[in-house]
């Protein structure tokens, strides 16, 4: 919903889940950083001037810290986005929940990773939570989507949670490249149109490329 809003990103390095696609392996798979207290996050946030800041991961919803640190902010009056995939809760403070359920196709290969492929899969999708997300914070729903099949699956999804609005659905096409993005949102989007939901293109992909920074 706020694309193209300049934003401060605070990244959570670790995750509890493994998508094969994730395009931030510093933050899941080899999880890397600084380590930072809640008062010198709030300092670094407050440098920037920023007045919307992103808390997302890896899975930011795995630290406890998230509590004082969404505290810190709504103080200052700042707007909270949290990017989750809505596997855990926690009691915070935020304006958007960006709420990312992970698809079945997201796991990664058995055969090279089995131990996360079992954990991935057995963790992934957590009714009460999403459940709990969507009734008491402002959300949207965006989905990563790799083929046309992922496109029943979301289907089958919403209709397993009917409270949730249509035009808070987003589908976002997966890739990290501008050829990938362009050629699986040539058919992702008029899709998204004739369900009434809404398409999500890469914006920062698109304009800066798969590095940090952006």
């Amino acid at each position: 919903m706020l694309t193209g809003t300049p934003s401060v990103f605070v990244r959570a390095s670790g995750c509890n889940l493994r998508c094969w696609y994730c395009d931030t392996p510093y933050a899941s798979w080899s999880p890397e950083g600084e380590d930072l207290s809640v008062p010198e996050a709030l300092e670094r946030i407050d440098a920037s001037g920023a007045s919307h800041v992103v808390l997302t991961g890896g899975e930011p919803m795995l630290f406890a810290e998230l509590i004082p640190l969404t505290q810190g902010l709504r103080q200052r009056g700042i707007h909270i986005t949290i990017e989750t995939a809505g596997t855990l809760d926690l009691p915070v403070a935020c304006d958007l929940m960006s709420i990312s359920p992970k698809l079945a196709g997201s796991a990664p290969s058995r055969e090279e990773h089995p131990y996360w492929h079992r954990r991935h899969h057995a963790a992934r999708h957590v009714p009460p939570v999403i459940r709990r997300l969507v009734r008491d914070y402002p959300y949207q729903m965006k989905f990563v989507v790799d083929t046309r099949d992922d496109c029943q699956e979301v289907a089958r999804y919403l209709e397993e949670f009917p409270e949730i609005e249509a035009e808070r659905v987003w589908l976002m096409p997966q890739g990290t490249e501008t050829g990938e993005l362009a050629k699986r949102g040539g058919w992702l989007e008029p899709l998204c149109q004739e369900r009434g939901w809404k398409f999500c293109p890469r914006r920062q992909i698109e304009w800066y490329g798969p590095v940090r920074g952006t």
